[in-house]
């Protein structure tokens, strides 16, 4: 096993790189860069990343803007009538003063020391500010997988003991139906119904904790914290448990069926012994196995767009904003860790197979 998991590392290094090198490679031919996005603003062609950039908005290094130098080409649209000092000390400012090449060697070597450097338009560190918004969605991420779980395997169970019948027929209709609906759409519906919109004004329309939470009880933070989920939870947990409801059913109709089942029902065992005393742990290999993955599925993926809809100043709020206003360094450390921490998750997932079933083998499978 410990030839296995030095293999897997291994193999991890390779993978990353190629993933941050497509992903450089990419951002290269991308339009509006740091350096158009403070051009704009200063022309008053776009939003409010220059009010942002450290050292000034419409002074960097010393240089003011001068309309009437410049005059000539420039590699950058709207950059006409700009001092090209200016323009020169801005791209030395965001490091695009160096080839491409050496960028990304130099982005990789301070990447491996998790040294991810300060974000372009925040006068924060990319590391501290990822850490503050981690708990937003490691709250989402969380409930999300335990919701899903505590759903998912107690009615997958039931459809696999009543398969065929019409109420496994009704509740596969209802699961593919909400597997089919987006998650950002159903969460649009639920505030126009529940939050203000057209109907009901029950639960708040943003934030993850009201104005006045310092002020409330331990039981009422509580409750203030829930009420301010139940849209968002609902609107996650809604397609979360679909896959993970039908793997357990297939995963337990496939041992119902095998031969020590019915010499277990055949020795008088009842039907809740025989779930649960033989087929449960074989049964739940896959799925048990698979909830590293699905936490980190639901803690960086599935929150993105509804942590925009509710405005939830979490990990998919940053990145989404951290896009539109192209600050690199925010983008790429996100793609960094949130690579990272997958490949990882990939491998304690293997090593939960082997812990929960000794009779797999991954080691001997790959000699």
């Amino acid at each position: 096993m410990g030839s296995y998991i030095l293999r897997r590392i291994l193999l991890m290094i390779p993978t990353l790189f190629g993933i941050m090198a497509i992903s450089f490679a990419v951002i290269q031919f991308a339009p509006g860069g740091p350096v158009e996005q403070v051009i704009a603003k200063l022309t008053g062609q776009g939003g409010d990343a220059g009010d942002r950039l450290s050292g000034g908005g419409s002074e960097i290094g010393g240089n003011s803007l001068d309309p009437a130098g410049g005059e000539g080409s420039s590699k950058y649209r709207g950059a006409q009538g700009l001092d090209p000092e200016f323009i020169a000390k801005l791209e030395k400012q965001f490091g695009f003063d160096k080839p491409p090449l050496e960028r990304f060697f130099m982005m990789l070597w301070n990447y491996i020391r998790f040294d991810f450097g300060d974000s372009y338009f925040r006068d924060v560190s990319v590391l501290d500010l990822i850490l503050e918004k981690m708990p937003v969605s490691i709250s989402l991420g969380i409930w999300i997988t335990l919701l899903s779980y505590l759903i998912s395997i107690p009615l997958g169970i039931r459809k696999a003991v009543k398969d065929g019948s019409t109420f496994d027929i009704w509740t596969s209709g209802v699961i593919i139906i909400g597997y089919a609906i987006p998650a950002f759409l159903f969460a649009i519906l639920l505030m126009v119904l529940f939050a203000g919109g057209s109907f009901f004004d029950w639960f708040p329309l943003r934030g993850l904790t009201s104005e006045n939470f310092d002020q409330l009880s331990l039981g009422g933070k509580a409750l203030d914290y829930l009420w301010h989920l139940a849209l968002p939870l609902t609107a996650l947990v809604l397609s979360a448990f679909a896959t993970t409801t039908l793997l357990t059913k297939n995963s337990f109709l496939d041992e119902i069926r095998k031969q020590y089942v019915v010499t277990a029902r055949a020795k008088g065992l009842s039907q809740r012994q025989v779930l649960y005393g033989h087929v449960f742990r074989n049964a739940m290999l896959i799925v048990i196995a698979g909830f590293p993955g699905a936490f980190i599925s639901a803690f960086f993926t599935g929150s993105l767009l509804i942590e925009n809809i509710f405005s939830l100043d979490g990990l998919g709020l940053l990145g989404f904003r951290s896009v539109l206003e192209r600050d690199y360094p925010v983008v790429f450390a996100n793609l960094f860790i949130f690579s990272l921490m997958g490949l990882f998750v990939g491998l304690i997932s293997d090593l939960i197979y082997t812990w929960i079933d000794p009779r797999i083998d991954f080691e001997r499978r790959d000699v």
